[in-house]
């Protein structure tokens, strides 16, 4: 292994570190990943931007979609990284112009997330990002709401990733490469 890939695993380990395990949040027997104390240092988070942002330098994204709420700090920060425009997707009610909406289902009910039907011209190149990928659903909305705007989906990125979910088998089988920076 050359020493620029041993480095950059020390680093992500060192991003790893940072992301802080929270009992019982938001319900009792769930173990919330909070990403707050990595985005509290600049180094960190320019990090993650970096290492993101670095993999669609002359790609011609010209979208990032992020997801409320947490996916918008990513979104921003990686549109301004990579110099393309920002689509932000929210919980129903939260857009104040026509929008888009679909649903998804949770381990206790449903759902919903909305995107302005104007955010996405057909054909426009796009990343999707959020900070977790669980088990999919919400992100799997996102997507179908980046489809019926005709956008070109890119890829489907995350800061981190929970594995034992199985949320990446199934973006991947719709078709979408899925990126997560950091993995439990």
């Amino acid at each position: 292994m050359r020493e620029t890939d041993l480095d950059i695993k020390k680093e992500i380990e060192e991003l790893k570190s940072l992301i802080r395990d929270v009992p019982d949040f938001p319900k009792p027997g769930i173990v919330f990943k909070d990403i707050t104390p990595l985005l509290h240092r600049p180094w960190a988070f320019q990090k993650v931007i970096d290492y993101i942002g670095n993999r669609y330098v002359g790609a011609g994204v010209e979208i990032v979609a992020g997801i409320e709420s947490r996916g918008f700090l990513l979104a921003a920060a990686l549109a301004y990284k990579i110099g393309a425009g920002l689509a932000i997707i929210r919980k129903p009610g939260k857009l104040p112009y026509k929008t888009l909406s679909a649903t998804y289902t949770l381990e206790y009910g449903q759902d919903a997330i909305e995107i302005h039907e104007d955010a996405i011209s057909k054909g426009t190149k796009v990343v999707l990002i959020d900070d977790v990928l669980a088990t999919g659903g919400t992100m799997g909305a996102a997507i179908e709401l980046v489809e019926k705007l005709g956008g070109h989906i890119v890829s489907v990125d995350f800061l981190l990733e929970l594995t034992f979910l199985k949320g990446r088998e199934r973006i991947v089988s719709k078709g979408y490469p899925v990126f997560s920076l950091i993995k439990f």
